[in-house]
């Protein structure tokens, strides 16, 4: 059975396997161990959120996993700054994340706006 594209799971999916890449490498080449776990937990969170919401029982339910997928969004975008900032990462590494994690707000946070709609009615 072949599921329909779904943007939100689709790119969570893809964010978090790009995170594990960059924090495998901050770990064995810079044994960098903070900073990365916690990138690691928020940006592989978001994927396992949406998973979590797509198979909701109810709108509430929904509206709260996917809220939670939206805050470890934005503490990943949070953490990846600091990495640039830092210059623990490569500016151009650090870029193509802070841009894949604030499409994945821009999604997420649509979904959310819906749902949020559909629930006050």
């Amino acid at each position: 059975m072949s599921e329909r594209p779904n943007p939100a799971k689709d790119k969570s999916f893809e964010f978090a396997l790009k995170v594990i890449e960059v924090c495998r490498d901050l770990q064995e080449n810079k044994r960098e161990y903070i900073l990365s776990k916690q990138l690691m937990r928020t940006g592989t969170s978001i994927g396992a959120n949406v998973e979590e919401g797509m198979g909701s029982f109810s709108d509430k339910d929904f509206h709260y996993k996917f809220s939670i997928a939206y805050k470890e969004a934005r503490e990943s975008h949070y953490w990846v700054k600091l990495l640039i900032g830092s210059g623990l990462i490569k500016k151009e590494i650090g870029e193509e994340l802070l841009e894949k994690v604030e499409e994945l707000m821009r999604i997420i946070g649509s979904i959310l706006k819906t749902m949020r709609n559909k629930i006050e009615k």
